[in-house]
């Protein structure tokens, strides 16, 4: 079974969740905690333990000036400006890329050949019954969804068929929230009572409810007064099911 624990917002306490829950849950099984939240992961950072790493790269095409003969046909396929002509130079934008090769393979002079180019690195960690995953992305790269999407592949072809996997997402409701909660048996939101909490659960409900996942909700922080916030589950169907209380305590 596949978790992910997401929120609309940041600071709403997904990886205190996630790692609370790897913990409790490796007590008696085999569990994988992977830290997809890879622009600002910090999973990591409650484990005394040594972490492996190996670099992850994505395909971007590389411009050969021998080969070309500056037809344009290059950039009138990219969909992203990610290769433009210059006069009689092909200019290439890494950052815009998104790996789609339509450059490389409809170039008549095949002068734009695909190269990798090291967008990140994959952490990995055991200890007994939990493996931990951290997908780390370079500072200054604009696109997190090909780290995520490696560590996905990973997850599929070597744990996913015999543990349970839980997922520290990223916050927000963007594109690599999409990546990682697209492929989830279920999506465990983290919400405060607050009105904030409230706003960024229901825009994190409508896009779970397109994307046809299911869904519980834990509130953290909570006090006494949660009445908004079971009062929207309960309108949408949604389970409470726990609520983690605003107490020196349970920190």
């Amino acid at each position: 079974m596949k978790i992910a624990i997401a929120s609309g917002k940041g600071g709403a306490g997904k990886t205190s969740l996630s790692t609370n829950l790897c913990a409790l849950l490796a007590e008696c099984t085999d569990v994988v905690l992977a830290d997809l939240d890879v622009e600002e992961p910090d999973a990591a950072m409650f484990f005394t333990t040594a972490f492996n790493e190996e670099p992850v790269f994505r395909m971007i095409p590389e411009w050969d000036a021998d080969s070309c003969t500056s037809c344009g046909r290059c950039q009138e396929v990219c969909n992203f400006n990610a290769v433009i002509k210059l006069l009689d130079e092909i200019v290439v934008f890494p950052e815009l890329c998104h790996s789609c090769h339509a450059c490389c393979l409809l170039c008549p002079d095949s002068a734009l050949p695909m190269v990798p180019r090291q967008i990140g690195v994959l952490r990995k960690a055991s200890l007994s019954h939990l493996t931990v995953l951290e997908g780390r992305l370079n500072i200054g790269e604009e696109q997190a969804v090909p780290l995520i999407a490696h560590v996905n592949q990973l997850i599929e072809k070597e744990y996913g068929k015999d543990r349970i996997v839980i997922i520290d997402s990223p916050p927000g409701t963007s594109c690599p929230v999409i990546e990682v909660t697209r492929s989830a048996d279920l999506v465990l939101l983290v919400t405060e009572p607050n009105p904030f909490g409230l706003n960024d659960l229901k825009i994190m409900v409508d896009t779970l409810k397109l994307l046809g996942r299911k869904m519980a909700v834990v509130v953290n922080r909570a006090e006494e007064n949660i009445k908004t916030i079971q009062g929207f589950c309960d309108a949408e169907g949604i389970p409470l099911i726990a609520e983690i209380p605003h107490s020196r305590k349970a920190a």
